[in-house]
């Protein structure tokens, strides 16, 4: 009874904790249910005190909301004209972010009541004067796309006459094209980025930026002697959590970071790039007389036509280099653009195919240790394609660790020096989340209820903005326009390019070759 009784008069006098007594009141009957609802605001109220003190002393207060920063149009002869190469399933989200979309997708949308954020888009002024793609079907896709009469950001149709080329040679040879969007097959990537830039048109790439090594300097040099804007097409990073993690590093909330852990984890059929069927498991449209399979092909050895090549082209080294060039580049570029670690000293990769046994040359399970002693700092890779379970992006602190995903969390680490005091004094509790950010809240919070912390765990698909949800697809298109008009530099430029180039080129020659490799920055080679 003595041991009994000192535990209730532990409860009583703990801060902020529903007394047992009155928790034992409450499961009576409803006379009592007042004083339970009493106590339950009463911690509510001290768990809201705690969380705005803790918020404050690590200086999160007062972190900026990002907000949508609306565009100069300028003079009627400012629009610019735009064309499109390659017009795929990337392609549409690329014409979505332009304003534009395909009049059976806009009346899907509309019986669906999804169109609201959509029209909601700023409109920038542009136009799709060009559409080139090897499939008559896509380009037909693409045309009526850009000369749909709904527009976004209450654009009037555009009076412009929008042509298809045959190849992407004669669109950068025609004057009345300004900029150009390739969302090709990778292989084909930094050959008509480096023509477009000596065509003078301003270019927004896909990744991956290159696809050999051969390829990385011309682009580079090309690009960089050339009075072009250049954005590669990363558009994660414009999400409102990015946004916030940039100011939590800054703020070395996390202390001394010496390890990053990134993976990407994937269990179906089309994750794992079979796309040649459809839902019936029929071949998908598409055969020698619609489609040019020599300049698909373009520079890669010669091989006959083949439905699986053509839609399951990630496969096959030729084409792509495989997880790495898909999946390790989003990765790469959401640490860089948060850490700016730039081109590690030494790669190497190890994984094989174990899962999916067919005709592929790229690995369904893959590891990869990116080495930055001059950063003290290793950045590991993990990816597979035979389950989908989420291990997600963590930076790992002294201090902290932070899990960046669709949230946001920040754990604190029991020996943490910086937090010793705050946790010896129960302000901060090492074996959950110390802080939060729910991008459908908009600000970043302390976590203390399991609600909160399911929530932090799984964001949201969108990034919202002034209780808005926005496509981080037009926001990234929108800062290359903008950045075309102004001259300024757009967040994914050539020199981020080139970095993420080199890191996976060296990624998958050290897969390729089985061995340690090294990039040597004097003669710019990897070695």
């Amino acid at each position: 009874m003595a041991t009994t009784d000192n535990s209730e008069n532990k409860m009583e006098n703990s801060q902020g904790g529903i007394k047992r007594r009155t928790l034992l009141k409450a499961l009576v009957g409803v006379p009592v249910l007042g004083v339970f609802a009493y106590e339950l605001i009463k911690k509510y109220s001290y768990d809201q005190e705690k969380k705005a003190r803790l918020v404050k002393e690590l200086g999160l207060d007062n972190l900026p909301l990002p907000t949508i920063v609306k565009s100069s149009k300028g003079s009627k002869n400012d629009l610019i004209r735009i064309g499109i190469i390659g017009y795929g399933s990337r392609a549409v989200s690329h014409a979505n972010g332009l304003g534009f979309m395909h009049p059976n997708d806009v009346e899907a949308r509309t019986k669906n009541n999804n169109m609201a954020d959509w029209l909601a888009q700023e409109d920038l002024n542009v136009a799709i004067t060009g559409i080139c793609d090897v499939f008559d079907l896509h380009a037909e896709n693409g045309l009526a796309t850009a000369r749909n009469t709904v527009r976004a950001g209450g654009a009037a149709p555009s009076t412009l006459p929008v042509k298809r080329y045959r190849t992407y040679q004669e669109m950068l040879d025609d004057k009345d094209i300004d900029a150009v969007m390739i969302a090709t097959p990778d292989h084909h990537h930094a050959p008509i980025s480096i023509a477009a830039a000596q065509a003078g048109k301003h270019i927004y790439c896909e990744k991956a930026p290159a696809h050999s090594e051969e390829q990385i300097i011309p682009l580079y040099e090309t690009v960089r002697n050339s009075k072009v804007t250049y954005q590669l097409g990363h558009q994660i990073t414009q999400s409102v959590i990015f946004q916030q993690a940039r100011e939590i590093i800054k703020k070395d909330i996390l202390g001394k970071i010496t390890l990053v852990e990134t993976t990407t984890n994937r269990n179906t059929a089309d994750g794992a790039w079979i796309r040649h069927l459809d839902k019936n498991g029929n071949p998908k449209p598409g055969d020698e007389t619609t489609i040019d399979w020599n300049q698909w092909l373009g520079h890669t050895p010669k091989v006959p036509f083949s439905v699986d090549r053509y839609y399951n082209w990630t496969k096959f080294f030729a084409y792509d280099i495989g997880l790495i060039g898909q999946l390790f580049t989003h990765e790469f570029d959401a640490v860089n653009q948060l850490l700016n670690i730039g081109i590690p000293k030494s790669v190497m990769s190890s994984g094989g195919i174990y899962y999916w046994k067919d005709n592929r040359e790229m690995a369904d399970t893959l590891q990869c240790a990116f080495e930055y002693p001059n950063h003290d700092l290793t950045l590991l890779y993990s990816a597979m394609l035979a389950n989908s379970r989420s291990r997600g992006r963590v930076f790992m602190g002294h201090d902290a660790s932070m899990e960046l995903g669709n949230a946001i969390n920040i754990t604190v680490d029991g020996s943490s020096t910086k937090y010793k005091k705050q946790i010896e004094a129960g302000l901060i509790d090492p074996s959950g989340p110390m802080v939060s950010f729910n991008p459908n809240s908009g600000k970043v919070d302390a976590v203390t209820s399991a609600t909160e912390k399911y929530y932090a765990a799984r964001g949201l698909t969108t990034t919202t903005i002034n209780g808005i949800q926005v496509d981080v697809t037009y926001l990234h298109i929108k800062e290359w326009i903008d950045c075309i008009r102004s001259g300024k530099t757009p967040s994914a430029n050539i020199e981020m390019a080139f970095q993420e180039a080199v890191t996976c080129i060296m990624a998958h020659k050290s897969y390729v070759e089985k061995r340690r490799v090294e990039w040597d920055p004097e003669k710019r080679r990897i070695v």
